[in-house]
């Protein structure tokens, strides 16, 4: 709990580039068991990262934010990884983001997907970003257990 402030920080510095959603504090406690954080040696949060449950057998990985000095040394990776065993872990058939960085969750497995595979997400978080309807975020998938394609 005392690391939720300065993860908005972190969340925030991206949303004020458009380049993700905001998180209010109140959001940000309310799912704090979706989060995973990335805590330097002399402390402190270098990166953030969350696995939401959606709906029945989808989740999604979202808000994943690494302090701008740390990118490009793998901590992103490292927290999307976790977040993708987290995932198995709870039985999730296909875990899914949005982005304008498809070739990172490209190298880790997950496939360009149409957005309306999504009904969930475009009309529940979607509907808050200052984006819609004209998203330019890229939807990609990772199926976990072997889920064919469209199907949860």
């Amino acid at each position: 709990m005392d690391d939720v402030k300065e993860m908005q920080r972190l969340i925030d510095a991206y949303a004020k580039k458009g380049e993700m959603l905001q998180r209010s504090l109140l959001e940000l406690y309310e799912n704090i068991r979706d989060y995973s954080v990335y805590a330097g040696d002399a402390g402190g949060i270098i990166g953030v990262c969350a696995v939401h449950m959606f709906w029945d057998g989808l989740a999604e990985i979202r808000s994943l934010a690494v302090r701008e000095e740390y990118t490009h040394k793998g901590i992103g990776t490292a927290l999307a990884r976790s977040c993708i065993e987290e995932a198995r872990g709870f039985g999730i058939n296909q875990l899914f983001s949005l982005t304008y960085k498809p070739g990172f969750f490209e190298k880790l497995g997950f496939r360009i997907v149409d957005k309306s595979l999504l009904p969930q997400k475009i009309w529940s978080d979607c509907l808050k970003c200052p984006q819609f309807p004209d998203c330019n975020e890229i939807a990609l998938i990772m199926d976990l257990n072997g889920a064919p394609d469209g199907k949860r």
